[in-house]
């Protein structure tokens, strides 16, 4: 992929519940304090779970059609999709997509609103 997607955020009106909340789901470590444009956050607020070095390449997936909303979403792996489903509701979260198979039945994926709304994906073997 000649230009790869290299950097997400999540933006929120609580950046600090939003810390919390995919800190205790996930385990992502992301203090708060990094630079950033005002235009995207309140600099103090702002906060990275991992350094441009550290940084991979994130395959794209490119869909939709019919009734489906324009959006972007990113997909987190996980090793049991439906146990971090009932996690993310736990702390606050919102179910979107229940855990589906893809047609060929190898991977297992889900959606959630965290607490401020925004839509996330996880994805994990099925089965």
């Amino acid at each position: 992929m000649p230009n790869p997607i290299v950097h997400a955020e999540i933006i929120g009106r609580d950046p600090g519940r939003l810390r919390r909340f995919y800190g205790e789901l996930f385990g992502w470590d992301a203090p708060p304090g990094s630079p950033v444009a005002a235009a995207i956050s309140d600099g103090d607020s702002y906060a990275l779970n991992a350094t441009p070095a550290t940084a991979t390449p994130v395959p794209i997936g490119i869909g939709g059609g019919g009734e489906h909303p324009a959006q972007v979403i990113f997909y987190v792996g996980v090793e049991d999709v439906a146990a971090v489903l009932a996690r993310a509701v736990e702390l606050g979260g919102a179910v979107h997509v229940p855990p589906r198979a893809r047609p060929d039945g190898a991977l297992l994926v889900a959606q959630f609103h965290d607490p401020e709304g925004n839509l996330v994906g996880l994805a994990g073997p099925a089965g």
